[in-house]
């Protein structure tokens, strides 16, 4: 079997991941679902020859003094992969991450409004978080292209590895690949910002270093994209304040009460009738009274001014999922089962609405009254997400 067909069945059935693991048939996964391949289970030499075909000599040595590694290789014209080939107790493995070519806009991908306004900012911090596989690279993707396309820029984007790649169009684009053309984010970071950027793109801000420099950046006049692993909005400021030791605490909170303009924590959620997936997104506007929470070390309140930030555009988890549902863009399930995975500690009665809907008792929500009553939301079925052995793709 060759990676190159593999791979082409992968981009033919709309899949976002290509499995490749010891003792199983290849795995695909589609709209949220693992299928897997109808063929013979591949061994790990089998799944060794087929990385190394699109390895150079350097990453072959490189995966093999470290037992994994991340690269991109491209598929032609029709696709980016993002690799991921690591080492398991049965032998090698990989994971082939699917990178349209086709950049899609913010009007196709149905994101909020105000992330264009975001993306039309001239300076500042905008953060785009979520679990993995949330479409955190996609959504930021498509807010470059925005700007590459509408306005005239300097756009210089810090990756590992490089996954959606740009065409300088209205704007000069550089890409830098942590491992070949850099050594770290925290280097490039730094070195970027001599190199006259107008809009930065972090992939990721892993270390103290690095958020040190990307809030330095934001407050020094560049507009910073960012990406973080947090399931809320405020939850990813308390995740940036922790970083720091306890005495540069109080330098954070007013560097990163000064610079921030948003965060959109999003998921991806099943549409109804099986018609992909759409993006639920909480939203946190950087607004004057946001940022005075910040600075006074009062983020638990953040939650709150989410709720009552609707005018700016602001919006919770619960509300955005909810809405999702009065659409039958998701069903009732599909819902349920969202509001129970995205927690937020910073409400007390957000928890315990959510608590009540996990003991099964449904959400609670207030009347015109002012008075709480249960709202039922019925139970996901419980084979969602599983892998499916009955109904596997013919390859």
């Amino acid at each position: 079997m060759d990676i190159t067909q593999l791979l082409a069945f992968t981009i033919q059935n709309n899949a976002s991941d290509l499995h490749l693991s010891p003792k199983n048939p290849p795995i695909i996964r589609t709209h949220g679902d693992l299928k897997r391949v109808k063929s013979e289970p591949l061994q790990s030499d089998d799944i060794r020859s087929m990385i190394y075909s699109v390895m150079t000599e350097d990453q072959r040595s490189e995966f093999e003094r470290d037992l994994e590694l991340d690269f991109a290789i491209a598929l032609g014209d029709k696709a980016r992969f993002r690799v991921n080939a690591y080492t398991t107790r049965t032998g090698t493995a990989a994971v082939f991450r699917s990178i349209p070519s086709l950049i899609p806009t913010m009007e196709e991908l149905e994101l909020p409004p105000i992330m264009r306004r975001f993306a039309e900012l001239e300076k500042g911090l905008v953060l785009v978080t979520g679990p993995t596989g949330s479409g955190k690279s996609t959504s930021l993707a498509s807010m470059i292209n925005h700007i590459n396309e509408n306005l005239s820029k300097h756009i210089v984007t810090i990756e590992d590895p490089v996954e959606f790649f740009h065409t300088s169009k209205n704007c000069l684009v550089n890409h830098r690949e942590i491992g070949t053309d850099t050594k770290s984010f925290a280097k490039a970071l730094r070195s970027s910002l001599r190199e006259d950027p107008d809009v930065i793109l972090v992939g990721e801000m892993r270390d103290y270093e690095t958020i040190s420099l990307a809030l330095t950046a934001a407050e020094t006049g560049h507009l910073v994209f960012a990406t973080l692993h947090s399931n809320s909005a405020s939850k990813t400021i308390d995740r940036i304040i922790d970083v720091f030791p306890t005495g540069d605490k109080e330098m954070v909170r007013a560097m990163l009460a000064s610079s921030l303009q948003g965060v959109v924590a999003q998921t991806l959620l099943r549409r109804t009738g099986g018609g992909g997936r759409v993006g639920a997104y909480e939203v946190l506007v950087g607004t004057n009274a946001v940022r005075n929470l910040i600075r006074e070390n009062q983020v638990a309140q953040l939650y709150s001014m989410i709720q009552t930030g609707s005018r700016y555009g602001m919006v919770t988890m619960e509300d955005a999922i909810n809405a999702l549902v009065e659409e039958e863009m998701i069903s009732k399930e599909e819902g349920r089962r969202a509001l129970l995975t995205s927690t937020d500690d910073e409400a007390d009665e957000h928890d315990e609405d959510i608590a009540s809907a996990a003991l099964g008792g449904g959400r609670m929500e207030v009347d015109g009254r002012g008075k709480k009553k249960l709202k039922a939301i019925h139970r996901p079925s419980a084979e969602q997400g599983d892998v499916n052995d009955n109904e596997g793709y013919s390859f």
